[in-house]
């Protein structure tokens, strides 16, 4: 039995109250929401807080409400109600398609968006027990400073998880963020940055409260698509996961795209798709854009699949993501 060490535990039902936990604890505690990441981790010795603070009895992080241009979601709102609420489902499918492709549905009434969004990168010499890392010799990510995926490398290359990061960042997504000055505003892809030791700009004494999805133009028809692979349907992280997003005008022509492709390094990688406005949307075209993803990625062995078949992949799984978008099968 694995046996977590002891540690303080804090209950805040005000964002107000959590930031001053925070703030008084400098970087000693941890955030708990749903913990169906951070309880195996703890277990695991990978992090040792000295507290940590609990946000699940937060109501304003459990809102999901729309706005005149948006849809706003609070970061404690479950992974199972994002895949099942009628205004996911409404304005943006592709986010409700990706949450509902996490983990099980256990863990999906558990775990939650900010959750997701601020999940720990993960590897195969990482996410291992104490006495399994000791015997390795530990690594960049924790005790150690060895690389043992890239030989000689200065630069922890663990792989980010979160397959809702996939969807909301093709979506042009917000997060709030809130601290001892109060909430503000970023940009999701300044969330992440492409250290797999640690790929939050978060301070720990910051908290991701909210996300803001923009609605669609009025004027083009927007195609949400994601796709996952993984050795399990049920449970398993994804080994790949690509999220796309079309907007077409009424001639069928792209007026915008945006594609993200994640599960292979500490960051998730955006394709660029501007070459391809203005074109239809026909077979070339999405051939096109799934070999340009694949060439733009490279996989490593920081999980325990070959990193030559996953980039083989990228292209399968890209094709796959735009026919889900487009409501055909491939």
């Amino acid at each position: 039995m694995l046996r977590m060490q002891p540690f303080e535990t804090h209950y805040p039902t005000t964002i107000d109250e959590a930031v001053t936990h925070l703030e008084n604890l400098q970087g000693k505690a941890k955030l708990c929401a749903g913990g169906t990441d951070l309880i195996p981790n703890l277990k695991h010795g990978l992090h040792e807080p000295q507290a940590v603070v609990h946000i699940g009895r937060i109501k304003d992080l459990v809102t999901l409400e729309e706005t005149a241009d948006a849809i706003e979601i609070g970061a404690g709102v479950t992974l199972h109600n994002i895949a099942h609420h009628p205004l996911v489902l409404k304005y943006v499918p592709g986010l409700a398609t990706a949450a509902d492709a996490v983990a099980g549905p256990q863990l999906r009434r558990m775990g939650t968006l900010g959750g997701n969004l601020c999940l720990d990168t993960r590897c195969l010499y990482y996410n291992q027990t104490y006495f399994w890392r000791e015997a390795l010799g530990f690594c960049l990510k924790k005790d150690g400073s060895v690389c043992h995926v890239v030989q000689g490398g200065k630069k922890c290359v663990a792989a980010t998880s979160n397959d809702t990061a996939t969807m909301l960042l093709c979506l042009d997504a917000e997060v709030e963020i809130n601290d001892a000055s109060g909430p503000r505003w970023i940009p999701l892809p300044d969330l992440y940055k492409s250290d797999g030791a640690d790929n939050l700009t978060l301070l720990p004494t910051e908290i991701l409260t909210k996300v803001r999805i923009p609605k669609a133009k009025k004027n083009v028809a927007r195609k949400e698509g994601f796709a996952k692979l993984r050795h399990r349907k049920s449970i398993d992280y994804p080994m790949l996961s690509v999220g796309v997003r079309i907007d077409l005008k009424d001639d069928k022509t792209i007026e915008s795209a945006a594609l993200i492709v994640n599960a292979l390094a500490a960051k998730p990688r955006a394709i660029k798709l501007a070459p391809f406005f203005g074109k239809i949307l026909d077979d070339e075209v999405i051939n096109d854009i799934a070999a340009l993803a694949q060439k733009r990625c490279r996989p490593l062995t920081n999980i325990c699949d070959d990193p030559d078949w996953r980039k083989e992949m990228v292209s399968v799984f890209v094709k796959r993501a735009i026919a889900n978008a487009c409501g055909t099968h491939r």
